[in-house]
């Protein structure tokens, strides 16, 4: 059913928001992507961050040179540091929203620390409102970089168990990519993509170069290489249908996901 925009507001005007007409009518409304150029990049904290200048130091020369073809959200972890305050605000049975201000704290500072990297070519770090300005700086510098951690702070979905924030640096990132209606979300890690077990565990670990949500459900790796609640959005999302994870660890991969080229892992949402 498509519906004209005076049907839609009169529906809107008349019925409840959980209508199944009024839901049916919104969703047949054209789309509108607001950064349709632009590449969403989240950088893990635990995966590369962590891991001090060796690992940063190549990645953010890698990412100076790509922004004079590309237009780059940058997005950072948060890593061992929020794994190491999760371990002590859980332990002192504080809640979820609690432990997601937290970690949001550490994807700050991974995000402060990137941003300083970056300062000498002119790109800068945002957070908060400051994110209302992404537009300029894509149009001035092609990148900026922001914090990975969705902002629900003390409005965080609490986990079906435990305390540990469901919605992490990883669907935060998403959701920037979504929103802005961009044209695709990289996850830079640690591992060449998804596998069928802990390659850093198992020796029978077999690489995936591409799968669906649905086929990473059936076998049982929902959270094996992305946070749990991506793969939902993922296969909810109306402008990115997938995603690609790399390993930042290996030079010129992220310039050849950039490129178009199939490095890594593809994850579908059909």
């Amino acid at each position: 059913m498509t519906s004209t925009t005076a049907e839609l507001e009169a529906l809107l005007m008349q019925r409840s928001l959980t209508d199944a007409q009024l839901l049916e009518a919104a969703d047949a409304a054209a789309d509108f992507r607001i950064l349709p150029n632009a590449t969403v990049l989240k950088i893990g904290g635990q995966s590369v961050i962590d891991r001090g200048r060796a690992a940063v130091y190549p990645l953010v020369d890698e990412i100076v040179a790509a922004r004079k073809e590309h237009k780059l959200l940058i997005g950072t972890g948060a890593g061992t540091r929020a794994r190491h305050i999760y371990s002590i605000a859980a332990g002192l049975n504080l809640p979820a929203g609690l432990l997601s201000q937290l970690g949001g704290s550490v994807a700050d500072q991974n995000a402060a620390m990137l941003g300083q990297l970056l300062a000498k070519h002119g790109i800068s770090a945002v957070d908060g409102a400051g994110l209302s300005s992404v537009p300029l700086f894509l149009a001035e510098v092609n990148a900026v970089v922001f914090s990975g951690m969705p902002p629900y702070k003390l409005w965080m979905r609490p986990a079906a168990e435990g305390v540990i924030p469901p919605y992490r640096t990883d669907a935060g990132c998403f959701l920037v990519a979504e929103q802005f209606g961009c044209r695709a979300m990289i996850y830079v890690k640690d591992e060449n993509g998804l596998y069928t077990e802990n390659p850093k565990t198992s020796r029978n670990a077999t690489f995936i170069p591409k799968i669906s949500v649905d086929e990473m459900k059936a076998k049982g790796l929902q959270d094996s290489i992305l946070e749990f609640p991506v793969l939902d959005l993922l296969k909810n999302a109306r402008h990115v249908r997938e995603v690609q994870v790399v390993n930042g660890l290996v030079p010129g991969n992220l310039t050849r996901a950039l490129a178009g080229e199939h490095v890594g892992t593809i994850i579908t949402a059909s």
